[in-house]
């Protein structure tokens, strides 16, 4: 089969031991990123199978209208970025496994954020390189309140390492996973102002609908207090449009440390990037060499199952059924 791989940024997917299971096709990889529909259309023209890495593209209507070819999608992860409904009326088989397994390395990165925020890692690295010395003074985390917003698999990973740091966990949530955090022996707060209002470091970890969307207003950012950090290694469309900037520049929160932006990848106008009390990163969060070995492995085998006629992960197999039947193999 043909198969297309979308923005490998790092060209790291064929360094991966799984790329071996795709050594029986025709396998192409493009490393820089595209939005022009024209020219995905033409990159994409005779491909069978496309594997998404994450959410980096996305996959409309008017895109899938221009290739008749395509079979399968296949990715790691949640699919709001597919059209899945246009997928179905096109007979486009989605894959998309989540496995169960929690990002170990986007609850690791969101602690080298906090402490690089903290302790001004970033600029005192680049000061020495540049013949300077100390110039600032930075904090300690040991008894003070980590709020954690959403306790999923990977808000609670970052609520255990901030234990092991002694600080007091205070986390807010859907009322299910309030009940998994004081089972785990976390403090909950009341309501999502109180912990806005509470939190020294405060590290987002809900999940991106409809329904969240904004769920972080400028009103409560305007809670929090001035020397507070918020972290962001979840989505960006978390926090309201141009709120985090505004709050920024107000002082309150002091600080903040962001891996994920509503359209990536940014420019450098991007407005975070020009405030000296934001520390950004390019969406490292899960990009990890074991992350990547074992989410590739799933969906080289999710491509596997399908060329065997057995396809495993469909999203949208329900909307297959009342549309029309998959493209033939």
């Amino acid at each position: 089969m043909k198969i297309t791989i979308l923005d490998d940024y790092q060209n790291a997917v064929r360094s991966l031991a799984c790329f071996q299971l795709l050594k029986d096709h025709d396998v192409t990889v493009w490393n820089d990123h595209v939005e022009d529909i024209d020219l995905l259309a033409s990159r994409l023209a005779d491909t069978e199978v496309l594997v998404l890495i994450r959410e980096r593209s996305t996959i409309s209507a008017a895109l899938l209208e221009r290739l008749p070819l395509l079979k399968l999608i296949s990715q790691h992860g949640v699919t709001p970025h597919i059209d899945l409904a246009a997928c179905s009326r096109h007979g486009v088989l989605v894959s998309a496994g989540q496995y169960g397994r929690p990002s170990y390395a986007t609850a690791e990165f969101t602690w080298g954020l906090i402490l690089g925020a903290l302790r001004h890692i970033p600029q005192e690295a680049a000061r020495l390189k540049a013949g300077h010395w100390q110039s600032t003074m930075g904090d300690v985390l040991h008894g003070r309140t980590l709020g954690i917003f959403g306790y999923g698999r990977i808000g609670a990973l970052v609520a255990g390492y901030g234990r092991a740091f002694g600080m007091r966990v205070l986390v807010w949530g859907r009322d299910t996973t309030l009940d998994k955090a004081r089972a785990d022996g976390h403090l909950t707060a009341a309501s999502q102002r109180e912990l806005f209002e509470h939190a020294d470091v405060l590290s987002l970890h809900v999940r991106l609908t409809d329904a969240t969307r904004g769920i972080v207003t400028a009103g409560h950012l305007a809670l929090m207090k001035p020397d507070a950090l918020i972290v962001n290694t979840s989505r960006a469309g978390l926090i309201a449009a141009g709120a985090l900037e505004a709050a920024l520049r107000a002082g309150r929160p002091g600080r903040a440390a962001v891996d994920v932006y509503e359209h990536e990848p940014v420019g450098a106008d991007h407005p975070l990037l020009a405030l000296p009390n934001a520390l950004c990163t390019p969406h490292l969060g899960y990009v990890e060499r074991d992350a990547y070995e074992f989410g590739f492995e799933k969906v080289f085998e999710q491509i596997l199952a399908f060329a065997a006629g057995t396809p495993v992960h469909v999203v949208n197999a329900a909307m297959l059924k009342q549309e029309t039947a998959p493209r033939a193999v």
